[in-house]
Parts: C-alpha cells; sequence; structure tokens
C-alpha cells in the first residue's frame, strides 16, 4: 500500500515511460526542485532507459559496435540522481480521479498503486504489426527496443542462407534495407506505397528507388504484403503479396509506428485523429492541470500546415522532456509545434525533408507552386563535387515557403536545416535568396542549392500570383 498523500512529506512526480522524454522529464523536474521537495518516482516496463531506437539500424549494420553505446543514462545513472527508476514495471492503469497508476511487475506480477501530484506520461509509440497469418512466426522482427535490436542480431548469427525481406519502405524500412546489406544479405525490399519514403513526393522517392536499386537491394512497389509463409520447422520462409512470393531466411518490419495511447485512453484523456495524446503549448494533457504528455505518444502542432500531426523522432522527445520537467518543477516553458524535418540515409544517399509534400499542402487548401533543379555540394570545379537534388514548394501569391525535400549525395541532407529554419520564420521564397549563407569552394558552390531552388520558387510565385 502507498501512503496517502496527507502523511507524505514530499510533492510526487510520476513519470511512465523511462525513455527520451519520460527521463529528460525527470531529470530537468529533478535539476529544478532538490530532492527534499520533489520525490521522483519512473516506471519502465523494458530493460533500459534512455537509449537511442534511432540507432538500432546502425547497430545491426555494424557502424556502432556495442548494444551499450546506444545508451545515453543506465537506470543506476538515473538513480543516482535522485530518481526512483523501477524498471520491469509496467503501469496498467491511470486512476485520474484517484490522483494514482496501478504499476505491474513484469517478471514476478505483482502489483500495487502509487499514488501522484503530477504525472508524465510518456508512453512512446509501438511498432504497426500487421494482423497477417505468419507475423509472430521466429524470424520475423521489429525494430523499436534494444531487445528488439539484440534478437534481429541473434537470428542473423543463427542464419545459414542470407535472404532478407524488409516489409516497408519508410525510414526504419530503408534503414535496415541498408543494415542488411552490410551484413551481407539479399535484401527486398516490400513497399506499399509507389515509391519509397513516402514522407517525400513520389517524384524525389523514385531517385531513392534508383539508389536502392543501385546497391543491389530489389524493390517490390505497389505491393501489399498477404502472407508470412513458414516452413516445417514453423521458422519464416517467405513473405507473399497477391502477385508473387519472396524467399526470406528473416523478415523485418518497417512498417511505422502509432502512438502507444491505451492507457491514456483507458483513463478518458483526449486523443486526437492521429491517436496521439492531446497537449497544450507547456505540454499539459488538455484539461487536466497536473498531468503532462511527450514523446512518440503525442500530437503537435504543424506549424506550416496548422494542423496536428504525429512525428515520432527523438528530438521532439527530449524536447518535449525538457519543456515538461520545467513545468512540473515549478519554471515554465513551451513547445511550439514542428515544421516536420527529418533526415536520412541509405549508403551514401542521404535523404531530407521538411514542411509540407504537395499532397500535404492540398489537404491543408493551399494553392502552391513547385520548382526542382539540380546542383552540386561544393563548387562544380572543386573535387569531389556531389551532386543532389533539391525539390520546393512555395505558396502561391504569398509565396511563404511551404516545403522543401533534397535527395542527394554527401553535403546534402543537412541543407535542409536552412529551409527548417526558414519554414519556422514564416518567410518567403524571395526572403530566402538574400539569406547570408556560408560560401567556400570546399563547402557550396557560390549560389547554395537551397538559394538556387528559392529563386527559382520566386520566379514561379511571381509568374503565377494566383
Amino acid at each position: 500500500m502507498s501512503m496517502s498523500r496527507t502523511s507524505r512529506p514530499r510533492e510526487r512526480l510520476v513519470v511512465i515511460g523511462g525513455d527520451a522524454a519520460g527521463m529528460s522529464a525527470a531529470s530537468q523536474a529533478r535539476r529544478l526542485k532538490g530532492p527534499d521537495a520533489l520525490e521522483i518516482v519512473a516506471f519502465e516496463r523494458g530493460h533500459f532507459s534512455s537509449f537511442s531506437a534511432c540507432g538500432i539500424p546502425y547497430w545491426v549494420g555494424g557502424d556502432v559496435a556495442t548494444r551499450d553505446e546506444l545508451i545515453a543514462r543506465t537506470p543506476e545513472e538515473h538513480r543516482a540522481r535522485g530518481i526512483d527508476l523501477r524498471m520491469r514495471t509496467e503501469v496498467v492503469e491511470i486512476d485520474v480521479a484517484g490522483r494514482r497508476v496501478r504499476a505491474r511487475d513484469v517478471d514476478a506480477g505483482a502489483e500495487a498503486w502509487t499514488e501522484y501530484d503530477k504525472l508524465v506520461i510518456a508512453t512512446g509509440a509501438r511498432p504497426i504489426r500487421p494482423d497477417l497469418p505468419g507475423a509472430d512466426a521466429p524470424g520475423v522482427h521489429g525494430v523499436q527496443t534494444l531487445d528488439d535490436g539484440q534478437a534481429l542480431l541473434d537470428t542473423l548469427a543463427a542464419t545459414r542462407v542470407r535472404r532478407a525481406v524488409v516489409v516497408g519502405a519508410g525510414y526504419i524500412g530503408v534503414e535496415m534495407a541498408e543494415a542488411l546489406i552490410k551484413r551481407g544479405y539479399e535484401v527486398t525490399v516490400v513497399n506499399r506505397g509507389s515509391e519509397p519514403m513516402a514522407t517525400l513526393d513520389p517524384d524525389m522517392g523514385r531517385l531513392v528507388h534508383r539508389a536502392m536499386e543501385g546497391l543491389g537491394i530489389t524493390m517490390v512497389n505497389d505491393a501489399e504484403v498477404t502472407e508470412i509463409l513458414t516452413g516445417d520447422d514453423g521458422r519464416v520462409r517467405a513473405v507473399g503479396t497477391r502477385a508473387a512470393e519472396y524467399p526470406a531466411d528473416v523478415v523485418v518490419l518497417g512498417i511505422g509506428v502509432r502512438p502507444e495511447t491505451a492507457l491514456a485512453k483507458a483513463a478518458g484523456l483526449p486523443l486526437g485523429e492521429h491517436g496521439g495524446l492531446l497537449t497544450d503549448l507547456a505540454m499539459r494533457v488538455r484539461g487536466h492541470e497536473d498531468i503532462w504528455a511527450g514523446g512518440d505518444c503525442v500530437e503537435v502542432l504543424d506549424l506550416v500546415s496548422g494542423r496536428e500531426r504525429h512525428i515520432a523522432l527523438g528530438t521532439h522527445a527530449n524536447k518535449h522532456g525538457q519543456v515538461i520537467g520545467t513545468n512540473a518543477g515549478g519554471g515554465y516553458a513551451t513547445f511550439p509545434g514542428v515544421v516536420g524535418t527529418a533526415v536520412s540515409k541509405v549508403c551514401d544517399l542521404e535523404i531530407a525533408r521538411t514542411g509540407l509534400r504537395e499532397k500535404d499542402a492540398r489537404r491543408a487548401g493551399l494553392e502552391y507552386e513547385t520548382v526542382t533543379i539540380e546542383s552540386t555540394s561544393r563548387a562544380g570545379y572543386y573535387p569531389d563535387a556531389a551532386r543532389m537534388t533539391v525539390k520546393m514548394l512555395a505558396e502561391r501569391g504569398t509565396g511563404r515557403l511551404l516545403g522543401v525535400q533534397i535527395v542527394g549525395r554527401e553535403g546534402a541532407a543537412k541543407r535542409v536545416d536552412i529551409a527548417a529554419v526558414a519554414l519556422t520564420a514564416r518567410m518567403t521564397v524571395e526572403g530566402m535568396t538574400a539569406l547570408d549563407l556560408g560560401y567556400a569552394p570546399p563547402f557550396s558552390p557560390v549560389w547554395d542549392p537551397v538559394l538556387v531552388a528559392a529563386r527559382k520558387a520566386a520566379a514561379a510565385v511571381r509568374k503565377n500570383p494566383g
């Protein structure tokens, strides 16, 4: 039994989830409030705290040597900082009226209630696992946690024939395809969309498609997986679509994730269109003064479209945690929203995007112009200048920048940060052309590729004022 609130000498902050958002919130609250003023109890159902899920493909591919390199802070380190982090303990119920949570020891099964004065929900996201025959067969893997990564590596080590099928061609699917190629596997990617990387427009995704095939990856687009076939031993042997079967000794699911909000939904907390918790600018759950939420379980405001989105990225989760911890610790901070910036790579091909795709702009009711330019990462005469393609969307009439996508070789991806800042500042493409960006032949042409695209977009807006 927990102590009653009236008998507790300190205020208690309870955190559900021991990864980026949850432990950032706990750590920031601890920095602002000493241990005598605030008790912090955190629950994590897994084996690890504060780890980088984004790094798992690079661990699997061998770029990161060991699992422990992906752990930013261990449970022991959190406890040494005055946070009562309880591992392998899953919260199974939130009693909002009673201001308490019910937690279960994952291994022993024992349950207990813990009261809270303030609550942080950081339950993350769960991988989408298709409801298909064979989806749970040995040899079929998701890659959301370090345990998942280790299980996949164990399967790879035990597999003699090296044929892999990746289901899905988003960030995880593309990154895992690269990791498996590095492991010496024959890799087939089965993709429901018309091109890989649905976060890009199809014309830019086509560039990724060509590059993947150039690496020896077999791309199967416009294909819906209907079953995962197993052999006499029960292990996976192939992935089936309506048109064909693709032999597989290992299958990796890279279909995407959904907010892990079943606990919050059962407690009656407000969810958005995409299933994520809805919060205000201070990351408080709407309508609940002492409950905050952050990380992959929330929806955030898209500053370009003005709509709520679900984006599962560690960058956002850590920022959410900082904001939540500041507010729970007695300060004040806000998270205004995102513009949807993301970068990835497949071997030496860099992929970047920020803002709206064409279909996003149409969905938001915006009229727009698009331009696409080819340029280089350095002055054309400088050694190793690499080609890149930049696509830019601008609002017709106002000229406001709406989005940028970049596909190219070394030096391409991080140029998207120029556009991310311009989007946040609500700049026009005309205004962007005057940006004072760094130049020297080893780093950029005289006109940076992003600015070349901005000049072309500005001309298109002037030609079609709307």
